[in-house]
């Protein structure tokens, strides 16, 4: 769907809600912390900023952001886990204003992390920039995921195929999909005004995942650490506009 001026005026300030989810989190999240407490956090910039979460409640999810460290690669459920030297956090967040959404998500050290993990965390934040630059006006859409795959791959690690980027807008997660690696297709032609929220997840290990008990936490098969980066990016006439930075 192709979204007016007036629609991207509000997805824009949706993505500032959510940006500043990113910088209250990323500031709260250090050893000894819950992941409960950073929800927390995340709650209080909502309130301060009239907006509503679009994860509190979705599908039964009873917190307003995502907590997955270490080999968990999305969907992780706020709560009692205390954070510890070492970690790696995934944080994904979300907003609505006046109807419509951002999201977005980053993985982040705490405190002193290994040379892999940090390795891990640049190349998965890097394959995230380089989908963004296909989002261009009349390219094809799944060239987004033959350039993610082509910057964890070359790194040696591999790409999560289950859990894809989306369409958004009205709705968090709105049609088309948006694959992290090269399905075989071009896919639709991309117009000004198509809003995408592109998030490569990249395993250090394998790509095949397992669904915890929770029926949310979603982990590496075996083991391997796990990162996750998104934003919700725009396209337009002087090429793509990224909505969820500060």
């Amino acid at each position: 769907m192709r979204r007016t001026a007036a629609e991207l005026a509000k997805m824009r300030r949706a993505g500032k809600v959510v940006a500043e989810m990113h910088e209250a989190t990323r500031a709260a999240a250090r050893p000894g912390v819950t992941t409960a407490e950073l929800d927390t956090v995340a709650r209080e910039v909502l309130e301060r900023r009239g907006a509503t979460s679009n994860f509190l409640g979705y599908h039964g999810f009873p917190a307003v952001i995502c907590t997955s460290p270490n080999a968990m690669i999305v969907h992780g459920i706020p709560g009692g886990y205390v954070l510890e030297e070492g970690d790696i956090l995934s944080i994904d967040c979300g907003a609505i204003v006046e109807g419509y959404h951002g999201d977005a998500a980053f993985t982040m050290g705490i405190g002193t992390i290994s040379k892999q993990a940090q390795m891990l965390i640049e190349v998965t934040e890097r394959s995230l920039w380089a989908g963004i630059a296909q989002l261009r006006k009349g390219n094809a859409l799944h060239e987004v995921g033959r350039a993610v795959q082509d910057v964890a791959e070359a790194a040696g690690f591999s790409v999560v195929r289950e859990y894809v980027g989306h369409a958004i807008g009205t709705a968090m997660h709105e049609q088309p999909q948006v694959p992290n690696y090269w399905p075989g297709t071009k896919g639709p032609t991309l117009k000004t005004g198509n809003v995408f929220a592109i998030e490569p997840m990249v395993n250090v290990g394998s790509p095949e995942t397992v669904l915890l008990d929770d029926q949310w936490s979603v982990v590496t098969a075996d083991g391997s650490l796990s990162a996750h980066f998104e934003h919700t990016i725009a396209v337009t006439e002087e090429g793509p506009e990224v909505l969820t930075l500060p």
